[in-house]
């Protein structure tokens, strides 16, 4: 690996998104976004909804979303273990549209107040995807 570079890794339960060299990603950490360079200190951090930047030089090459999830940084890695991540582009604003409406309508029915929660969570989590294709 280059000195300047970090390797970054982006893991979905689904499959392994993206294994790169890159000058720097920055993340949707809980307590705020945080950028990833070469020798940055060691750190875990829980992510929230949001877009993870991935640069190249001084331009963001590569835009995902991520539901949450973890995050680990060594001063020579940055590895993302994500609930779910979408490539920006590949979002589909009417069917995330769908998506909440239909979750509004769970909502709705929701008995339990543990059920309101994950289904308040899920809606969330749509409406920040929809930001980030807008």
């Amino acid at each position: 690996m280059a000195a300047d570079k970090v390797e970054f890794e982006l893991v979905s339960p689904e499959r392994l998104l993206l294994s790169a060299q890159v000058d720097m990603v920055v993340v949707p950490g809980a307590e705020g976004d945080f950028g990833v360079l070469p020798r940055h200190s060691p750190l875990i951090s829980t992510l929230r909804p949001g877009v993870i930047r991935v640069f190249e030089g001084r331009e963001v090459k590569q835009r995902i979303f991520v539901a949450g999830g973890f995050a680990e940084v060594t001063p020579e890695r940055c590895t993302v273990l994500a609930e779910e991540a979408v490539p920006v582009g590949e979002i589909d604003a009417a069917k995330v549209d769908q998506q909440i409406k239909d979750l509004g309508e769970d909502l709705a029915d929701a008995k339990t107040d543990e059920e309101k929660a994950v289904i308040a969570r899920r809606i969330k989590v749509r409406e920040a995807m929809k930001a980030a294709a807008a």
